[in-house]
This record gives structure tokens, C-alpha cells and sequence, in this order.
């Protein structure tokens, strides 16, 4: 069994097109320092992206562990003045589970 192979036409070559919108000619002189394309993109924050960095910032400085309130419920556990409710917490992990799903 035989099969006649035809040539199919090769997809066109994708440019992204010369940079400056200039193409240098064969045999050009290249010695020189090639120029960056002038930027035309630029970017502006909303304010709420502003407001944003702001809190982020904010809280990248504040301690991750409140001292005072670890030292309170210490105190607290010590004199066995805590009191655990298991409905309260169970309340707070649904009330949790329902905002995450």
C-alpha cells in the first residue's frame, strides 16, 4: 500500500514585529547601543486597591500574637475564671463554615 504525500502550505510565521517599529537592513551597522521602545503602558490604583496596601501595611506591622489578651485569658484559666461553652464555639464554626462555603 501506497500513499501519495502532498505538500501542504506551512502555517505563517507570527512576528511580534520589529521593536521601535524599526527593522535594521542586512548589513547594517550594529555596533552602536540598541534604544528601548518608549512605554505606553501605565497603571493607576483604585482607591479601594489603595486603601488596600494601606491595610496591608498596617497589619504587616502589628504583632501577630495580642500579648495583653494571652496574658488576660492566662490569668484567667489560672484562677478558673474561664469558662468554656461548647455551644458558643460550635455556634462560631458554623457561623465560619458557613461564610468559607
Amino acid at each position: 500500500m501506497s500513499q501519495k504525500i502532498e505538500g501542504t502550505p506551512l502555517p505563517p510565521v507570527r512576528s511580534t514585529g520589529p521593536v521601535g517599529g524599526r527593522v535594521a537592513s542586512a548589513g547594517a551597522d550594529r555596533s552602536g547601543p540598541v534604544e528601548a521602545a518608549q512605554a505606553g503602558d501605565s497603571l493607576r490604583l483604585t482607591g479601594e486597591a489603595t486603601g488596600l496596601q494601606a491595610l496591608q501595611r498596617e497589619l504587616a506591622a502589628a504583632p501577630a500574637v495580642d500579648a495583653a489578651r494571652v496574658a488576660q485569658v492566662k490569668q484567667a484559666l489560672e484562677s478558673g475564671a474561664y469558662r468554656i461553652d461548647p455551644a458558643n464555639i460550635a455556634g462560631r464554626m458554623l457561623e465560619m463554615d458557613r461564610l468559607l462555603g
